[in-house]
């Protein structure tokens, strides 16, 4: 199900409109890869996996039970953003998964990205920990590192191109309610 709001416009006076890239985002757990998925293949979108981007040394860390800091983070958004622009500059929508827990982390990736928008996918401390616990083994977070993720998380309520989610909704419900948040919003810098 393509959206019309999406797609490129080709036109011979007016530059073509911008493509649709957004983030989901929040914390370890929250289905930001099923829920980027449910939107993402339906659509024809380019999907980046945040956690494939990570450096051999971040990986290694996190699997060891230690929390990434802001300079772990660093050259990963960069390669984040890298990936997500590019994706953009070829015309096609893009789902990125991040975490994007700062809002400094988010506002690093929006400069890469002028009118960037991010699906904040909320969850319990609670839930996220059972989520987490369910997979240990079959991803690279372990359920030790939980809470360090609510210590660094700055929830995005009231940033402009934000739309907060319910994460424990079922993933179909999340993934609707994204595609009406697209329909209805328009992109940023669009002048359609």
């Amino acid at each position: 199900m393509q959206d019309s709001a999406i797609q490129i416009r080709p036109a011979s006076r007016t530059p073509p409109a911008p493509v649709a890239a957004v983030v989901f985002m929040g914390v370890a757990g929250c289905g930001k890869s099923s829920v980027a998925h449910a939107v993402a293949q339906p659509a024809g979108w380019a999907l980046v996996e945040g956690d494939e981007f990570h450096p051999p040394a971040n990986i290694a860390k996190m699997r060891a039970g230690i929390a990434l800091d802001d300079a772990d983070r660093s050259g990963w958004l960069d390669a984040l953003a890298a990936a997500v622009a590019a994706h953009a500059a070829g015309g096609r929508a893009v789902a990125l998964t991040c975490s994007a827990l700062r809002r400094a982390y988010r506002d690093r990736l929006r400069a890469a990205l002028p009118g960037l928008r991010f699906v904040f996918l909320e969850i319990t401390p609670e839930e996220s920990l059972r989520r987490v616990t369910a997979r240990a083994g079959a991803h690279l977070f372990p359920p030790s590192l939980v809470a360090s993720q609510f210590a660094t998380l700055e929830p995005p309520h009231g940033e402009p191109g934000v739309l907060c989610l319910d994460a424990t909704r079922p993933r179909e419900a999340l993934a609707a309610a994204v595609g009406d948040w697209l329909r209805e919003a328009p992109i940023p810098g669009d002048a359609r």
